[in-house]
């Protein structure tokens, strides 16, 4: 072989080879990996689909969908950060951004979201993920929480439409007792065991953290909703036991007609339907201490700022935020429509969902402060300990803002 023969073999084997590399590169780039938060047994099949949906749409890029439990979740994102093993998206507590904000590891996305865009949302679940004036997260999840009630045994005991106040819960709740049956379910352990609480503290007109940035539950309201709440489970007008039941371990009671009232999510509906069809329920507001509130809240889906596939993990997030991905995904899960194309769809034209969305006016968001869960704990611990017997509100109260406020910078 002639040198020039060998010298245009040596630069086609070169360029074949720059090709490939080309191509590996390419499909690294291509490559969007997303940690998906656990709902339900629905999630995986559901990122899953829309994973292969995209790859069809979109060939030579691979979405790696990975399925993590909540509980577990935000102990796995610190670590796979810390050790620069994160995938590109991933779902998060809205409540969780500005720790990711503050360790500059969350990427802006105003950057890729035309007006367009941003008007597909309703404006009250997208404003949680704004941080500091930008865009971090999107609004991949959204509930509020309602009174669920038994409505054959509400009916009995003379409120067929449910309680409206508090004083309602507890007068309900003493007939019932008389009937064997407890009246209201109440958590007392796990995750949101002070939200639980913060029900009864809004409505009485009280607040977790005030304008000021400091602990402001330790008020008058704060001991009058911790005081009702130990009242209630002196008088026996609870389950027994109230430290011993998770938020799934109440909705268990509610399921199998052992309490009547339980406040929850959503999500509760699309349970109640499927494993306890016999149980005829109604949903009302929070009852009314002094004024209407309730809780809303957010997950968000985030890009981090080391992906090495912005522009195709964008790509896959406007997908998931059309209008068929998002109706299949939040009427699977029981959740609130985000956008506004999905909320005009039938699949929420049902009296559940429209019952929880009447209550957003009077909803509350948890706030996006650094601290939020060592103030969450400390309200936990304090709220054990009066259940228990162990302290008084306003003690247990006072000690519990004492830690808050060092955790909120205090």
């Amino acid at each position: 072989m002639s040198l020039q023969a060998r010298v245009s073999t040596a630069l086609g084997r070169l360029a074949v080879a720059l090709a490939f590399a080309g191509i590996a590169h390419a499909a690294q780039a291509d490559t969007v990996r997303v940690t998906v938060a656990h709902y339900s047994d629905a999630t995986a099949p559901y990122f899953e689909k829309m994973a292969r949906q995209f790859e069809k749409a979109n060939p030579g890029t691979t979405i790696k969908i990975e399925d993590v439990n909540w509980d577990t979740l935000q102990q796995k994102l610190q670590t796979d950060i810390s050790g620069g093993a994160n995938a590109d998206l991933a779902i998060v507590g809205t409540r969780w951004l500005l720790d990711f904000v503050k360790d500059d590891v969350a990427e802006p996305l105003d950057g890729y979201m035309d007006a367009n865009f941003k008007s597909r949302f309703i404006g009250p679940f997208l404003a949680p993920g704004v941080i500091n004036g930008k865009t971090y997260g999107l609004p991949i999840a959204a509930s509020a929480r309602g009174l669920y009630y038994n409505k054959d045994l509400l009916a009995k005991v003379g409120y067929p439409n449910g309680p409206k106040t508090w004083n309602d819960v507890i007068a309900a709740s003493k007939k019932l007792k008389a009937m064997g049956v407890a009246g209201f379910g109440l958590q007392g352990k796990e995750i949101e065991t002070d939200v639980y609480w913060y029900y009864a503290l809004w409505t009485n007109g009280g607040d977790v953290i005030g304008k000021d940035g400091k602990a402001a539950f330790a008020s008058p309201a704060g001991v009058k909703a911790a005081t009702l709440y130990k009242s209630m489970i002196d008088d026996g007008l609870t389950e027994p036991g109230v430290t011993g039941y998770s938020r799934e371990d109440v909705q268990n009671l509610f399921k199998q007609g052992r309490v009547a009232m339980v406040i929850s999510a959503p999500f509760l509906a699309k349970q109640l339907k499927k494993e306890a069809p016999n149980i005829k329920y109604g949903i009302a507001p929070v009852p009314v201490g002094t004024n209407s509130a309730t809780y809303a809240v957010t997950d968000s889906i985030v890009m981090f700022k080391n992906s090495k596939a912005k522009k195709t993990a964008w790509k896959f997030l406007d997908y998931l935020f059309t209008k068929e991905p998002r109706v299949e995904f939040t009427s699977t899960e029981g959740f609130l429509p985000t956008t506004k194309a999905e909320a005009t769809d039938p699949a929420f034209n049902d009296p559940d969902t429209k019952a929880f969305i009447a209550l957003l006016p009077n909803a509350r968001f948890a706030p996006t402060v650094t601290g939020w869960e060592d103030t969450a704990k400390a309200v936990t611990d304090a709220m054990q300990a009066i259940y228990l017997g162990k302290a008084k509100p306003a003690d247990a109260l006072n000690a519990a803002a004492a830690e808050a406020n060092k955790a909120l910078g205090h």
